[in-house]
Parts: structure tokens; C-alpha cells; sequence
């Protein structure tokens, strides 16, 4: 009786594993990775956001509304010059592969990103809020995950204004180039 539910149980498991590898349940799907090599052998890629289309949350230090409108911001004292925005994340062709957060203080000399690509893994960036000459602010990897854990570089994040909308309404695209180079182990 024991050898037959031995038998069973591992021919269960069997059957089981073969149809999960037959008819998969997850087929999340990976966008190709849009990335180009520089002379220096660096990585160096695009994302932009879409503003207002791509923008899930906004919640800015002062104001009292919060975008969704079903949200409530905590009242701690500590939180109130803290802004909040989260957005869907675009590569070149313009397709969503991921969620970009930012935040910031008032008052604060820099800005965080941490954008997440399912597929790839997720990046915290470091970006300065004074802009350099050209209008773009420039940022630095401070750390990653997955295929982003062993890469050091850059960031510039400059924002697009669409001058074609209607007056009144914030529209434009928030543009991200990075420049990645794979870290080596210094042993």
C-alpha cells in the first residue's frame, strides 16, 4: 500500500511538471532590450515617460490633492515635504516595460528614481536638481538588481515640453539616457 502511494505521488508530480512545461501558466513576455555599445564599451539606453498619459500617482509637498483621488496621503509632519510621483516607463519604440518612481524633498540638492523593468531587474538613481547647461539634470546609478547589480554609470534626465497642448495642462515626455558600464571586481 505504501509503494503504491509512493508510485503515485511521484508519478503525480510527473504528470504535473509536464503540463506546467507544456501549457506554462506565466508567459510573461520581455520586450527586447534596446541597447547600444559606445566606443568606450558602455551600455547606453533610453526610457522616457509620457506626461500626462503614463502618470499613475502624483503628490506634491503643499497641495492638498493626491492623483488617484481615492488615495489619502499620511498626515505625519515628516511626510508633508516629501513629493511622490510614479509613472509607466517607456523604451525607445515607445513600448511600457516597467514603472518609474520618483521622489523629492523641498529643499533637497537631488531627486531619487528608482525604476523597476520586470523582465531586467530595478535601479535606484541619484539625480541632481540643479540642471547643467543644456537643461538636463545629471544622475548617477547608486545601486541595482539583477542585471543592473554589477553596472556603475550615469544618468541625464531632462524634460520635453509639448508646446502643441492645451493651455493649462502640464504635457510633455520626461526623457532618461543612461550610460552603464559593468563593474569589475577589484580582488
Amino acid at each position: 500500500m505504501f509503494k503504491t502511494f509512493i508510485i503515485g505521488l511521484v508519478l503525480g508530480v510527473l504528470v504535473a511538471a509536464g503540463a506546467l512545461y507544456a501549457f506554462p501558466v506565466v508567459d510573461q513576455q520581455r520586450e527586447n532590450s534596446l541597447v547600444s555599445v559606445a566606443t568606450n564599451g558602455s551600455n547606453i539606453e533610453s526610457y522616457h515617460i509620457e506626461v500626462p498619459s503614463d502618470r499613475i500617482l502624483v503628490r506634491q509637498p503643499g497641495q492638498d490633492s493626491l492623483f488617484p483621488d481615492l488615495l489619502d496621503w499620511p498626515a505625519a509632519d515628516v511626510l508633508q515635504p516629501i513629493g511622490v510621483e510614479l509613472y509607466k516607463i517607456r523604451n525607445e519604440r515607445g513600448v511600457i516595460i516597467g514603472v518609474a518612481s520618483h521622489s523629492s524633498e523641498v529643499g533637497a540638492t537631488s531627486t531619487d528614481w528608482l525604476l523597476h523593468i520586470p523582465a531586467r531587474g530595478s535601479q535606484l538613481i541619484s539625480v541632481q536638481t540643479q540642471a547643467t547647461q543644456n537643461g538636463a539634470h545629471r544622475g548617477d546609478l547608486r545601486a541595482g538588481s539583477r542585471e543592473f547589480a554589477q553596472r556603475r554609470g550615469s544618468v541625464a534626465v531632462r524634460w520635453v515640453p509639448d508646446d502643441s497642448a492645451d493651455q493649462g495642462v502640464v504635457t510633455g515626455r520626461i526623457e532618461m539616457l543612461t550610460n552603464y558600464v559593468r563593474q569589475v571586481d577589484q580582488q
